[in-house]
């Protein structure tokens, strides 16, 4: 997926403390990356998120989405499966800064409780500002640093960092 300020979506809700084992369990580690999008949330609430995630839909969840584990493949597995962006109340710190590395937005916005399964969301990602479509309300977020902004424009921080070194 290209780099979009503005990310519209349908919404899937998760509660809080969602870990990298339910957003990719450790039975598929060994798994080539072309495959990943087959396993994410597979260990969640959501076992058939696959057969069901359109690209561009936008995960909202509580406090502490993607503590556990290091595991990086838990943000590849959810951009692989499409996802354009997960908004969360708090995110661990380390799946904060692993999605934004491969060019996963991530934005940090308490909007769990004002949101639906299968609604529409416009995101602008620059503003920090989410849209309900349905009834045009707007609820404001955390804003991004430039840096941050900057590595999800690029695609991601190696491709950050090639384009800064300037290396295809």
């Amino acid at each position: 997926m290209s780099w979009k300020s503005k990310i519209q979506g349908r919404v899937w809700t998760l509660g809080g403390n969602v870990d990298t084992d339910q957003i990719f369990p450790g039975y598929a580690m060994a798994a080539p990356i072309e495959k990943f999008k087959e396993y994410a949330l597979a260990g969640g609430e959501i076992p058939d998120f696959t057969k069901k995630v359109q690209d561009g839909d936008i995960i909202v969840a509580g406090e502490n989405f993607g503590c556990g584990s290091s595991r990086e493949q838990a943000p590849v597995a959810l951009k692989e499966a499409g996802v354009g962006l997960v908004i969360a109340k708090s995110f661990a710190r380390i799946f904060r800064r692993n999605a934004i590395n491969i060019g996963l937005p991530v934005l940090v916005c308490d909007l769990e409780q004002r949101v639906e399964n299968g609604q529409e969301i416009e995101v602008d990602l620059v503003l920090a500002e989410v849209t309900i479509c349905a009834s045009g309300g707007k609820i404001s977020g955390t804003s991004l640093a430039s840096n941050v902004l900057e590595t999800l424009e690029a695609g991601g921080l190696i491709a950050k960092v090639r384009k800064q070194l300037k290396i295809s």
